[in-house]
């Protein structure tokens, strides 16, 4: 089924100014010319830098301006869409927004060109993992599921082949939820809230206030799924009976069956508890992931599945096929009896503190990178409880270094040193881990690239070890 007229004609006769010319910025381009809009789009990066973009908005058919030369092109748009890799402080943003043009994300663009039913995903850790998993027990359950937003493609890109019957399930950062305004995700997932991106926002309060977008328009048929066992979450409840939120909460906990709480643990069973009748749907050990932690994410597919309208008995089977991401608790290879675990994505100090502490065994932890404002004294409690030693990498080895306490403590220059200290380090039984805690472009492209290379390191010791 084909988009629908309706769609293809709501831009006509618009012009509209993208900002920001990454992966969504461009698909917006695209997809705003597809539906017959004046497109002008600009970037505040020098044109050198943006040769492929540039070329790629042209043949959509849109012009390219300079931010300087902007000028009526500015003054004539009628709507701005605002790319999420561009800070609302810059100056082209403050400029754009002194205009009062109505602006709008790449999100919720693409929320208004589609027409199937969005599942939208958001948190501070563990949202492309869910959201892939959601994706894949659906698809395994029978569903038409399409894949986008902070995974993947762009969102906007995806929705136009979604068709009406068909589902998106979307991963969405605080970024993109910052602009979001009449986005209405027929179910929502916030996962968990701690200290992320407090080079953006003034606050832990302003970056849980972008993540709590997700649910804001919201109301009767929808539904939201939610961590009882997180303080900032279960605080939510509060708010949404002040504002009479019909939505319907599906709360997860790993505690045992209690009111109010939609999917618990009972043993090791993970149970629905609809009517207070606890129903089996998995056991802990069905999660093909490391950690506790993803034994939450588990959760939360899962309630997000059944809500969708797949069948219990289907799921725990195709809970055992998934493969996990890329880059997230990877394992790599066993050099020498030791393990080696790729989690370049955990970006954020709560999320390499939650991969310490998916390991009984001692860990060697290779950390460090570009800090991003926030606190570290989570992740030093993770490694004086977890850890053997750690190996700092990046502008950040010395703060890694001081939470560390008296913790064996090296750095290293280059991914490949790392490496080979851990691997004269660890003993056979242990894990060498890779969970920077902070972002990757002081030393690599972004975090991809940081997981490939320690991977392509980790495979060079495994080959002179069977040489």
């Amino acid at each position: 089924m084909e988009i629908s007229e309706r769609l293809k004609r709501r831009f006509d006769r618009t012009t509209v100014l993208v900002v920001g010319l990454g992966k969504s910025g461009v698909a917006s381009v695209e997809a705003l010319s597809a539906r017959g809009a004046d497109v002008i789009a600009t970037d505040e990066k020098p044109p050198a830098q943006l040769r492929d973009a540039v070329d790629r908005v042209e043949r959509a058919g849109a012009r390219f301006a300079t931010p300087e030369n902007l000028g009526d092109d500015l003054s004539g748009a009628t709507l701005v869409v605002l790319s999420p890799g561009v800070p609302p402080s810059s100056p082209l943003a403050r400029r754009v927004r002194a205009t009062r043009i109505p602006l709008i994300g790449e999100v919720e663009l693409a929320s208004m060109l589609c027409e199937a039913p969005i599942i939208a995903v958001t948190g501070t850790k563990g949202k492309s993992t869910t959201a892939a998993l959601i994706a894949h027990l659906m698809r395994a359950c029978g569903k038409d599921v399409r894949l986008g937003g902070n995974i993947g493609d762009p969102l906007v890109g995806v929705v136009p082949s979604a068709p009406a019957h068909a589902w998106v399930v979307a991963e969405l950062s605080s970024f993109q939820l910052e602009t979001a305004v009449d986005l209405r995700p027929r179910i929502s997932v916030l996962l968990n809230v701690a200290a992320d991106h407090l080079d953006r926002y003034a606050s832990i309060d302003e970056y849980a206030e972008a993540k709590f977008r997700i649910f804001a328009n919201q109301g009767a048929g929808d539904a939201i799924v939610l961590d009882r066992d997180d303080a900032r979450l279960a605080a939510l409840e509060a708010r949404f009976r002040a504002r009479r939120c019909e939505a319907e909460r599906l709360w997860y906990t790993l505690g045992p069956p209690s009111q109010g709480v939609a999917m618990a643990l009972q043993g090791t069973a993970i149970v629905a508890c609809a009517e207070g009748v606890p129903q089996t749907i998995a056991d802990r050990t069905d999660v093909p992931l490391f950690g506790t932690h993803n034994a939450r994410n588990a959760m939360a597919a899962l309630l997000a599945a059944m809500r969708a309208g797949c069948e219990p008995e289907s799921l725990r089977r195709a809970l055992r096929t998934f493969a996990g991401l890329r880059h997230r608790l990877e394992r790599v290879a066993e050099v020498d009896g030791v393990l080696y675990v790729d989690d370049s994505k955990a970006t954020n100090p709560a999320a390499a503190a939650a991969a310490l502490r998916s390991f009984e065994k001692p860990v060697v932890l290779i950390a460090g990178g570009r800090e991003k404002g926030t606190d570290f004294a989570e992740l030093g409690v993770a490694i004086r409880e977890r850890a053997k030693s750690v190996i700092g990498i990046g502008e950040a080895a010395r703060t890694i270094e001081g939470i560390s306490g008296s913790m064996p403590f090296e750095t290293a220059s280059s991914m490949e040193e790392a490496v080979e200290r851990a691997h004269a380090l660890a003993r056979s039984g242990e894990i060498v881990l890779l969970a920077p805690a902070c972002a990757s472009f002081d030393m690599f492209a972004n975090a991809e690239e940081r997981g490939e290379r320690f991977a392509r390191a980790v495979k060079l010791l495994a080959e002179r070890a069977h040489a």
